[in-house]
C-alpha cells in the first residue's frame, strides 16, 4: 500500500568546515517530559529537501519545519531548524547546495530528496550517487545526518520501484546513519490509501496539507530529537554510563 502512495504525475514535485562550532559538552538538564531531558544549549539542524521541506502550497508556519519546530518547542527541547528545502530540487540539486547549507553554525542535518527524482523517472542510481555525495560531505564535516526517505510508487514498474528504495536502506547502512524509511508513512498508517490523500494531500494529490504535515511533525519529531541528541554528544554520555 504505501509502496503505491506516491504515484509520478505530470507537474513538478513543486514549483519554482571542518571546523565546528567551539563549545564545551553539552550537559544534560533534567527535566520532566516524555520525549526525554531537554538539551543544554541550541542544537542547530538544517533541514536539506525539496518541497516537502519548504512547505510547498501552505501558509507560513504550517509546513513541515515549522511544524517540527513547534513539536520539538513542546518537548522543550533547544533545538533550532533552519528551512534548507527548495521547491523543485532533485538529489542533484541537493548535493550542489550542501557546502553552503553546512555553515558553520549548522550540528546536524535532516536529509529529505528524492521525491522529485522519481515523479521525473530518474535514475535511481544517480539518486544514490547523488545522496551518497551529501552524506559523504557531512561526514568529512563532521555533521551527523538523518536520512530521510520515501517509497516509490508502481509507475516505472517493479524493478525501478525496488532499486529506489533499495537505495535509502543502502545508504544508511554505508554511512552509519540512522534512516526514516517513508516520510508518508504517518499518513497512510491504518488508512486505506485513498483515505489519506483525500483527507492528508493538497488538491494537486502530491503535496501533504497542514492536518497531513501535522502528523509527519508528530512521527518524524522523535527521530529528529535523537538526532539533536547525537550531535550535542548526549547519546553518547548515555551510553558511557
Amino acid at each position: 500500500m504505501r509502496g503505491a502512495f506516491l504515484r509520478a504525475r505530470p507537474e513538478r514535485y513543486g514549483t519554482p568546515l571542518a571546523m565546528r562550532k567551539l563549545l564545551a559538552p553539552l550537559l544534560i538538564v533534567a527535566a520532566p517530559l516524555a520525549a526525554g531531558p531537554a538539551l543544554a544549549d541550541e542544537v542547530v539542524i538544517a533541514a536539506l529537501g525539496d518541497s516537502l521541506t519548504a512547505g510547498y502550497g501552505l501558509p507560513q508556519g504550517e509546513g513541515l519545519v515549522p511544524q517540527l519546530q513547534g513539536w520539538l518547542d513542546a518537548q522543550g527541547a533547544e533545538v533550532r531548524l533552519i528551512n534548507a528545502g527548495v521547491s523543485g530540487d532533485t538529489s542533484a540539486g541537493g548535493l550542489s547546495r550542501t557546502d553552503w547549507t553546512l555553515t558553520p553554525e549548522v550540528d546536524a542535518m535532516i536529509v529529505a530528496l528524492g521525491g522529485n527524482d522519481f515523479l521525473r523517472g530518474l535514475d535511481p542510481e544517480t539518486m544514490r550517487e547523488n545522496i551518497d555525495g551529501i552524506l559523504g560531505k557531512a561526514e568529512a564535516a563532521g555533521i551527523e545526518t538523518l536520512l530521510v526517505g520515501l517509497k516509490a510508487g508502481p509507475n516505472y514498474g517493479p524493478d525501478y520501484a525496488e532499486a529506489f528504495d533499495a537505495a535509502y536502506a543502502d545508504l544508511a547502512e554505508a554511512h552509519d546513519v540512522p534512516l526514516y524509511p517513508d516520510i508518508f508513512a504517518a499518513l497512510q498508517e491504518g488508512r486505506d490509501v485513498e483515505t489519506a490523500r483525500r483527507d492528508y494531500l493538497q488538491s494537486d494529490g502530491l503535496h501533504p496539507n497542514a492536518r497531513g504535515v501535522a502528523l509527519i511533525a508528530a512521527e518524524l519529531g522523535p527521530h529528529v530529537l535523537d538526532l539533536a541528541k547525537r550531535a550535542s554528544g548526549e547519546e553518547a554520555r548515555a551510553e558511557a554510563r
